[in-house]
């Protein structure tokens, strides 16, 4: 495969990642209120080729391609009683916003009783 192909095939996948989906989690429904995740999406990517001679004078040639990437969450879309509201996770007290609007999410959080 040439450099080309490499470059052509890592963008194809980057496409098929990087959609809608990506950036807005799937809607999770808790009783009357609905969280849609929002995700920060950031990458790069690069490719290189190159040739020479050796010490030799032997002809020698060379390529490689990668990417990189990070996804994390970055705030949540609150949507209650038909009321939207966009809490960011940046700061913690947002969380403790989240669960207090949601109180039943905490009785669906599985949890283990303690040993005695």
């Amino acid at each position: 495969m040439d450099i080309n192909q490499n470059i052509s095939t890592l963008f194809e996948q980057l496409d098929k990642f990087f959609k809608t989906e990506t950036v807005f989690g799937e809607a999770m429904q808790i009783g009357n209120v609905t969280l849609i995740p929002v995700i920060n999406v950031s990458f790069g990517a690069g490719t290189g080729i190159g040739n020479g001679k050796d010490a030799n004078g032997c002809d020698g040639s060379g390529g490689g391609g990668g990417a990189g990437g990070k996804i994390s969450p970055t705030a949540v879309i609150v949507i209650k009683n038909e009321e939207v509201s966009i809490l960011p996770l940046t700061n913690r007290g947002y969380i403790d916003k989240i669960v207090e609007m949601v109180p039943e999410l905490i009785n669906k959080i599985p949890h283990k009783e303690p040993k005695e």
